[in-house]
């Protein structure tokens, strides 16, 4: 183990981009040991941040994943379960590929994840798990029913690990952000976005920063009797 290993250790997936950036730059600058990983190399360079190419659809890409973090740093204390993709369309009109690569992402990566952390964390029975929903699942929106439904799948995945592994000492929850800016919704129509919006209490998309707020509120040590939560943010 490093001497760097003093220091919480945190893993965010999909962190080449996007929130999962945002995510990883946050947490460096709060002096933490910050894992991320993506299909894809990352140009994120900084202190306390280590990039590790790895594809959360592949079971044996992700125990290679926590393995690596055990041998670097001898610990995991957080993992955040943000990568996920999209696709928005009408449930006639959507192949079975797409909802496979959807299903695939969105809910199998976040359970390989979720069990091959969750082990690393026993080991000094504590730890935060925090996955990524989405509005779209209380204002079952239209032309997301796979991605609404994947990502339903992770609530109720979230509130069974709560109970499963709470004795562990690790607690898991999800956060479901209204739409951010990134890539994932930069090709839905403004007009569709526009719709979602009106409906939640909040009238204005989201931001990186409002979902980074409820990640480290969720992963903070004060937060050791919350689990089993979703919290959506923007009021749906």
């Amino acid at each position: 183990m490093t001497a760097s290993a003093a220091k919480p250790v945190i893993l965010v997936t999909g962190a080449r981009k996007g929130i999962g950036r945002s995510l990883a730059e946050r947490f460096t600058g709060r002096g933490f040991e910050v894992v991320g990983c993506s299909r894809g190399e990352s140009d994120l360079v900084t202190a306390g941040y280590t990039h590790i190419r790895a594809d959360v659809t592949e079971e044996m890409e992700v125990v290679a994943l926590i393995s690596e973090i055990g041998r670097r740093f001898g610990r995991l204390d957080a993992a955040v379960n943000n990568a996920g993709v999209a696709s928005m369309n009408h449930a006639l009109l959507t192949p079975g590929s797409t909802a496979d690569r959807i299903i695939r992402t969105n809910f199998l990566g976040t359970f390989l994840v979720c069990r091959e952390a969750a082990k690393l964390m026993m080991k000094a029975r504590r730890g935060r798990i925090v996955n990524i929903s989405t509005v779209a699942v209380p204002l079952a929106l239209e032309g997301e029913a796979v991605y609404a439904a994947s990502k339903s799948a992770v609530e109720t995945l979230t509130r069974i690990l709560a109970r499963e592994l709470g004795s562990l000492g690790i607690t898991v929850n999800a956060i479901g952000p209204a739409p951010v800016e990134t890539d994932l919704v930069a090709s839905v129509p403004k007009e569709k976005i526009d719709a979602l919006v009106s409906r939640l209490a909040l009238k204005r998309l989201g931001t990186a920063e409002d979902v980074g707020r409820a990640v480290e509120f969720l992963v903070s040590p004060e937060t050791d009797y919350l689990t089993g939560q979703t919290l959506y943010l923007g009021g749906p």
